[in-house]
């Protein structure tokens, strides 16, 4: 442990924030631009922020002090909650968790978190909106159907449902063209490179730049494979525990369904994917299991595929980058 770095614990709410450092002093500010500057004038050069990844509540306040110079490290809750009960502490309120927080610091030293670009948030806003507004448009079709089947329609209604259907058609295009051109600006050759895979068509190629930041944050395809979920989870302890092993599901939702409704193309174009599929179903592995198989031989292509800087090839057998 570097005994010149100072952890501080921040734990944040919605409309405030709760600090403590390494003298165990104790602060208390409210979450937004005014308490960020108090908190500033706090800190050191050798000091590192610790908080946990609170829904959307933290991001403010990381990327202040990343702006202003400052090491900030964003921490899984899990893991934050599972240092808390080793502890056996009896306590829980906001000025504990802080402590606890520092303490986690102090005693694993936690990477430091840098955030993402401008462009990347964007995306990443975008991807949410866009994801909200499909659903909407999904809900809107499915009532124009079952009012369409209806005896006596009111024709008052279904004109109503579809101008909202039609205004949300248009947002969704928007959009899409905007995410289109973010990912181009920065991911232009990894898109025509990603397009290449059999199975992986336009908007899933768009979609797993957006998700993974262009494949930048990964070192390896077993990170990127953590980050998507999809790796297995074993249970096994003696005699009594066998249970049967399950993917983890810890990871980037929204990327692993992605990946799993890609799968049923790949199990059709891709050649490499469909010998896969194939081959567990003949050992009597089940279709789901079979399916999740695929969904991580196409991460390890495309991670290999951007990564090296080669389209596709259905003849070439490469070793993965990092394997």
């Amino acid at each position: 442990m570097n005994k010149d770095i100072k952890y501080l614990g921040i734990d944040i709410s919605k409309t405030v924030f709760d600090v403590c450092d390494n003298n165990d002093d104790y602060y208390q500010f409210k979450n937004n631009l005014s308490g960020f500057k108090k908190l500033l004038k706090l800190l050191g050069s050798n000091t590192i922020c610790v908080m946990e990844a609170t829904s959307y509540y933290h991001l403010r306040l990381a990327y202040f002090l990343i702006e202003h110079n400052q090491n900030v490290s964003v921490v899984n809750p899990l893991k934050i909650k599972r240092y808390i009960q080793m502890q056996l502490s009896k306590i829980k309120t906001d000025k504990s968790d802080s402590k606890m927080i520092q303490a986690y610091g102090v005693d694993q030293e936690p990477s430091l978190w840098f955030g993402q670009s401008k462009s990347q948030q964007d995306s990443l806003q975008l991807s949410r909106l866009l994801s909200l507004y499909i659903k909407q448009s999904t809900q809107l079709k499915n009532k124009i159907h079952g009012e369409e089947v209806l005896g006596t329609p009111s024709k008052l209604v279904v004109r109503s449902l579809n101008r909202q259907l039609k205004s949300l058609e248009k947002e969704i295009k928007t959009l899409e063209e905007q995410l289109l051109k973010n990912v181009k600006l920065e991911y232009q050759e990894s898109l025509t490179l990603l397009k290449t895979i059999p199975g992986i068509g336009d908007k899933t190629a768009l979609m797993l730049l957006v998700f993974t930041d262009g494949f930048t944050r990964f070192e390896s395809y077993k990170e990127l494979c953590s980050y998507a979920g999809i790796t297995p989870v074993i249970r096994q302890s003696g005699s009594s525990v066998n249970g049967r092993p399950r993917i983890s599901k810890m990871g980037n939702p929204k990327l692993r369904n992605l990946l799993f409704m890609c799968s049923f193309n790949a199990c059709k174009y891709n050649k490499a994917c469909k010998a896969l599929f194939d081959r567990l179903v003949a050992k009597g592995k089940s279709k789901k299991l079979a399916l999740v198989a695929v969904c991580n031989k196409l991460l390890k292509q495309a991670f290999s595929i951007v990564k090296n800087r080669l389209p596709y090839d259905a003849n070439f057998r490469s070793v993965l980058v990092n394997n």
